[in-house]
């Protein structure tokens, strides 16, 4: 029955350490988190009363509700304000207060003043011809961070304020009506409830409290208030004229009340799911009458896309990202004109740009797109659209989810036409009333199929206005193309990439690569990225798109004795020889072409040394600060892994500094020279696995767009195939670790047979030794470690590296793996059960010499005083050179956020531990000194068998690539390269000591210690002690008869059978 039990017991523990309890604990989290959340707040309509007394007006404009009217039900997906804004008339009582003292006096951010509206709940059940009672609640904040402006659950009143942050949480219950005013409009009037902010008596310095030296943000003084009056307009359909819903919220106590507060406003653009009805085709004429319009874009001679698929190329653009602004390189008027961000409003941020708008960005959004079907082959397609801006220390996605209106907002509707393929529209500035008074700008936007190095845009257009006099100069924007974007956009119609600068880049070639012996050397013996012969033209040229990529970290070459901050390199290969992006095999493309080998096309015959290329390289930090863009193009050569290019900086300087320099290109300055070398993809033992990079500026020191030279060296970089390498390489070591933990389990059998058949020599198996094995199978199942191997990585790294852990072959090595270490724990515990019970048997035949048992006492002191030291050299070596290498190596560490680094000596310690594993034999040859054996009570097979076991990871370490996978320290399964004793001297210092330690275990075991101790006897000199009776060995006929009467003694001592087994 015991046998039973324990046979359960360890499958539950199996299968728990296999199929982990993490899991399981999500699973609970998962569901308290539904249960959490589907638990809905009790809505109450008490005050109905109330709300009808104070909404008389509201009432009396309002329509009868018709009964099959389904917009009661849409209430609460379109009359939500999400992200809106806020103000306050100015008087003696605001709101809530606001904690500034950390911003910095120099600093040009001001606060977001962010309304948030939800309709929470919907009472059909008592509704009347009017109205119908509704719930909701109101969220007001000022912040820097728009990321803490978030719904808050509960349905309770709030107030919470922190530096930098204040946030008020309102609920109100009330009514919702329908109006035909304006046009038709929806109302709702809703009475509130709130924990408003306490002012001091004096309306000067009303918020005393937050002000002080120690202000109480966890208990601010509070007023509870439920005279709180909320009413909001929102437009019955939206147009270009009418589409802000619009809020005024104040209080309906008397101003001597300290709960009174000023009348608060709130306005907010229509939500993605309202409807918008385009027929404002009068205003849209003052813009786009006659169409197209011809701006410069439309005289370039660059294609234009023009296809039926344009509603959705131009959502999927601007969801992807905000547009970049164009300086006003070409303005020559005042400063007022030219440094003017176009129709919008400006502040201290923007004005700080001087006309350069740096870090200016443009979010489209609402983007309403209506395409009837046209007549004839040309199509027409109806657009509508919010532009807002986002200012340089606005977060442009926190801008995108902005929804108020202000002289940053430009309201737009207006066509496009495939005939043309110019979108033109017209822009209204902040509120528009119904004539279009502020509509008074042009907006026109194109999606370009031709790039070259000066046009890099996936899109671009331009604001102007269409007064006769005009008050700012033409805005230019645009957005960058991404490659791999290319495929999402365009699926049937062809982009491509025209080459201007290759003559340029062959002189660049020609000044960096001049002939010589290291070249020729370096063609001969390595070999770099280059095009694949196995694989088709086009999926060639796109796979060595992938490898020249460059996504990394990067220091200064030569690195510098002071540690600085990294520099994040970002190249993205636009084009490479003919392909532009990447090709994907369904693409429109002839499968003849697809299936060309590279070698048969002609522009390769005669001449593959040199590919054109193309490239966009961003590099970011402080001391990069005007590289916004750098576009590149020019040669690349396969055979000494070198691009040779020209490159145009998007530059931003004040308009003015643009204006006088003369040369630039498209308002860029194409006067820089750029060299990319790259590591080879062999041989990556002789040659550092790092990139290069060179910029240098063609222009006069004098020149106000002349910039030192730079030169970086990245991190390790890992091409395709490597990466395709670590895939493999995890299942080749997976299953290297179930063949050796199989063979080791074959090595404890085969001592278990041994034992049987050599009974006289089981106690003298030292139970240190066997106590080390088993810690070293136990650690892996608790910890949930490596087995065998080492992996000096954390939890969170172990995400990482491509989601090896997700995948089920992986999943089935890692089960089987611990499966084997659960029976290799298990064996070894069977083996010290087995030398306990011989040596009980022993010390009971001979009661009064217990001397003749051998002690592990002094094996263990020993073990432990010879390990103890050695940690503390391994401690002291360690950080000596630590000390003397430390610059050097810190340029190849890779952190991440979440990667927690353990402190030296517990990192070290948690090696050492692999090490004393390593020299598991050590006890036994310690305690075969002090019992004087003369005996084998090791098999060969067992003892050898084991060391090989332990000796492979080191093998496997020396032989194979030293810096196969530089990003991830996990990659390291064996052993952490990074400390001495697991270092390339340690994988051949180690395996030496482990085989001298066999050998000496087999010479004590087949000479005996008599032998043993003459051959270490130099003259008069003994290493060892004369031999001793203390533990010799009873005769093993006499071992055999006493067990073999505890075996009959079964009969009439049955429990103590059971207890042994």
């Amino acid at each position: 029955m015991k046998r039973v039990s324990l046979v359960f017991l360890v499958c539950i523990v199996y299968g728990s350490l296999i199929f982990g309890l993490p899991d399981s604990y999500a699973q609970v989290q998962d569901i308290d988190f539904e249960y959490k959340s589907e638990s809905s707040v009790t809505y109450k309509y008490d005050r109905i009363d109330e709300v009808k007394k104070q909404c008389a007006s509201v009432l009396s404009s309002a329509t009868e509700l018709k009964s099959e009217d389904n917009r009661i039900y849409s209430i609460k997906d379109e009359l939500n304000v999400r992200y809106g804004d806020w103000f306050q008339d100015i008087g003696e009582a605001p709101i809530m207060p606001f904690d500034d003292r950390e911003i910095p006096t120099n600093s040009s951010r001001t606060p977001l003043n962010i309304a948030s509206f939800w309709v929470t709940d919907i009472d059909r059940a008592h509704r009347s011809k009017k109205y119908v009672s509704v719930s909701g609640e109101l969220l007001m904040s000022i912040t820097l961070d728009m990321s803490y402006v978030e719904k808050s659950f509960g349905g309770r009143p709030q107030f919470q304020i922190w530096p930098s942050h204040t946030e008020l949480s309102i609920v109100f219950q009330g009514i919702y009506t329908e109006s035909k005013k304006n046009g038709g409009e929806r109302v709702l009037c809703l009475l509130g409830t709130a924990m408003l902010p306490s002012r001091e008596v004096d309306s000067g310095n009303p918020w005393d409290w937050v002000k002080g030296s120690n202000p109480n943000y966890y208990q601010p003084p509070l007023l509870q208030d439920d005279q709180i009056l909320l009413v909001l307009h929102c437009p019955m359909i939206f147009t270009l004229t009418n589409r802000v819903i619009r809020g005024e919220m104040s209080s309906l106590n008397p101003k001597s009340n300290p709960k009174y507060f000023d009348m608060v406003h709130i306005l907010s653009q229509f939500g993605k799911s309202s409807h918008y009805e385009f027929g404002s085709k009068k205003i849209v004429s003052k813009a786009c009458d006659p169409y197209p319009y011809q701006d410069s874009f439309i005289k370039g001679g660059i294609n234009i896309y023009k296809g039926i698929g344009f509603c959705e190329v131009l959502v999927q653009i601007t969801n992807e990202g905000a547009f970049t602004v164009v300086p006003n390189w070409k303005c020559n008027s005042t400063d007022n004109f030219c440094s003017k961000l176009g129709p919008f409003g400006s502040n201290k941020e923007i004005d700080g740009t001087d006309g350069g708008f740096k870090d200016v960005k443009i979010v489209m959004q609402n983007v309403k797109c209506e395409q009837p079907h046209g007549r004839g082959n040309a199509s027409s397609v109806k657009v509508a659209a919010v532009f807002r801006v986002a200012t340089p220390s606005e977060n442009q996605y926190s801008a995108a989810w902005r929804s108020g209106v202000d002289n940053m907002t430009v309201a737009a509707e207006g066509m496009w036409k495939s005939s043309s393929g110019q979108l033109c529209m017209v822009g209204c500035l902040g509120l528009a009333d119904a004539e279009g008074s502020t509509c008074d700008s042009r907006i026109c936007l194109y999606i370009p199929l031709s790039f070259s190095i000066k046009q890099r845009s996936i899109i671009v257009g331009s604001f102007s206005s269409i007064k006769r006099n005009a008050s700012y100069s033409p805005l230019s924007i645009e957005k960058l193309v991404q490659p791999t974007e290319l495929w999402n956009y365009f699926r049937t119609s062809n982009v491509h990439y025209s080459y201007s600068k290759i003559d340029a880049a062959a002189v660049v070639l020609e000044k960096n690569e001049p002939f010589s012996f290291r070249t020729v050397i370096k063609k001969s013996l390595l070999q770099f990225p280059k095009l694949e012969d196995s694989e088709a033209f086009l999926s060639s040229l796109s796979l060595l798109s992938e490898d020249l990529t460059l996504h990394i970290s990067a220091v200064p070459d030569p690195f510098p004795k002071a540690h600085i901050p990294r520099t994040d390199i970002q190249m993205e290969i636009l084009s490479v020889g003919s392909l532009f992006g990447r090709y994907w095999s369904s693409s429109n493309i002839s499968t003849k072409e697809e299936e060309t080998p590279y070698h048969t096309k002609a522009e390769y015959t005669e001449r593959q040394l040199l590919l054109n290329v193309s490239a966009q390289l961003s590099l970011t930090g402080k001391s990069y600060s005007n590289f916004s863009g750098l576009f590149l193009e020019g040669l690349y050569d396969p055979h000494v892994g070198k691009m040779y290019l020209v490159g145009c900086r998007d530059v931003r300087a004040s308009w003015e500094i643009l204006f006088e320099s003369m040369d630039l290109e498209a308002g860029l300055d194409c006067l820089i020279e750029v060299v990319v070398s790259y590591p080879p993809t062999t041989s990556r033992w002789l040659v550092n696995p790092t990139a290069r990079i060179s910029i240098v500026s063609q222009r006069n020191e004098d020149d106000p767009l002349y910039f030192n030279s730079i030169k970086l060296q990245t991190l390790p970089v890992m091409y395709r195939k490597q990466r395709e390498d670590i895939l493999s390489r995890k299942g080749i070591e997976g299953i290297l670790r179930i063949l050796t933990l199989s063979f080791a389990i074959a090595c404890i059998v085969s001592q278990l047979f041994y034992i049987k058949h050599n009974l006289d020599c089981v106690p003298f198996m030292s139970l240190v030794m066997l106590g080390v094995q088993a810690l070293g199978y136990s650690l892996p199942l608790i910890t949930g470690a490596e087995a065998l191997f080492k992996r000096a990585a954390s939890e969170s790294d172990e995400m990482n590296s491509y989601n090896l852990e997700k995948s089920q072959w992986f999943k089935v090595i890692d089960s089987t793996v611990k499966l084997l270490v659960m029976v290799s724990f298990l064996l070894t515990l069977r083996l010290c059960q087995k030398v306990w019970k011989s040596r009980i048997r022993l010390l009971s035949r001979s009661p009064l010499e217990p001397h003749r048992v051998p002690s592990e006492k002094r094996v263990l002191l020993t073990t432990l005083t010879i390990h103890v030291i050695g940690y503390i050299l391994v401690l002291i070596i360690h950080s000596s050179k630590t000390s003397r290498r430390k610059l050097p190596t810190e340029k190849f560490t890779v952190s991440t956020e979440s990667s927690h680094v353990l402190p030296g000596w517990e990192t070290e310690l948690e090696e050492y531990v692999g090490l004393v594993q390593d020299f598991y034999l050590l006890p036994q040859v310690i305690g075969n000194i002090m019992w004087q054996i003369d005996c084998k009570p090791l098999r060969k097979l067992y003892f050898i068998g084991i060391t090989m076991v332990r000796l492979l990871p080191h093998a496997y370490d020396y032989i194979r690539s030293p810096v196969p996978n530089p990003y991830f320290n996990e990659e390291y399964e064996f052993a952490n390269p990074s400390l001495d004793f697991y270092s390339k001297f340690g994988d051949i210092a180690i395996p030496v000591t482990a085989v001298f330690l066999a050998a000496v275990v087999y010479i004590q075991q087949r000479w005996g210690y008599e032998k043993f101790s003459q051959m270490l006897t130099f003259g008069r000199c003994k290493l060892l002690p004369s031999h001793s009776r203390a533990y010799e060995r009873l005769p093993s006929k006499y071992v055999e008869t006493e067990l073999a009467s505890d075996v009959n003694g079964n009969e009439t001592h049955p429990k103590e059978h059971d207890d042994e087994e």
